[in-house]
């Protein structure tokens, strides 16, 4: 009688304790959200301004967050791992799980989606992009040379794409691959009536240019 009596102390007591610790750990949490929402930030390339337009926060609120000014909150964390294209759990430095997958979230872009296949870093980062065929009307059209910083290599899955380096094009088909300088004016288009799928690297500044200054 006497043990068993212990031992409900003992669970009743333990309940309190394991909260008080969970709570203690709180601000310490919080407090790496800070240098870790700048770390990410910066490891992107991208700026306070750039950061701003994509989320719909203002400069001000994202320096604030970034310097541990603003405690942070699901209704701007949210936004900005949909900007970051991260789990929520890297805004809050949350230990890792250990499994290896990533989990692509689509992001459209005019014509094409980009899904993320690696995760963000200072090098190259791996994507899968899909491109809608061309309407009839856009066809002779003059295509948009893009020139920027960084590199790009490209393998086609499925598809026909239309490579264009300054005034020279090139068509690839399903399993050809090309690299290239970004510096050189260039242009990927879809040659194909149907969609292109195609695998992407993308320097840091090769990424930001088609992902975040793409209407």
């Amino acid at each position: 009688m006497d043990v068993h009596q212990g031992s409900d102390h003992t669970a009743h007591t333990a309940g309190p304790d394991t909260a008080s610790e969970q709570t203690a750990s709180i601000p310490e949490a919080l407090s790496r959200v800070a240098p870790r929402l700048r770390e990410i930030r910066q490891a992107r390339g991208m700026t306070l301004s750039e950061v701003a337009d994509e989320t719909d926060l203002s400069v001000s609120t994202l320096s604030r967050l970034e310097s541990g000014g603003r405690r942070p909150s699901l209704d701007v964390l949210l936004p900005l791992a949909r900007c970051y294209r991260v789990p929520l759990d890297d805004l809050v430095g949350a230990p890792s799980t250990g499994d290896p997958r990533i989990h692509p979230k689509p992001v459209k872009r005019g014509d094409r989606v980009y899904l993320a296949l690696s995760r963000a870093t200072d090098g190259m980062q791996a994507f899968k992009v899909l491109v809608a065929p061309q309407k009839p009307a856009d066809r002779s059209k003059p295509v948009q040379l893009r020139v920027h910083e960084g590199t790009e290599w490209c393998y086609v899955l499925a598809g026909r794409l239309r490579l264009q380096l300054d005034e020279e094009v090139t068509i690839l088909e399903a399993g050809e691959a090309a690299e290239f300088d970004t510096t050189r004016p260039h242009s990927m288009t879809n040659d194909g009536a149907t969609t292109l799928e195609i695998l992407s690297l993308f320097s840091r500044q090769a990424e930001r240019s088609h992902i975040h200054e793409t209407g």
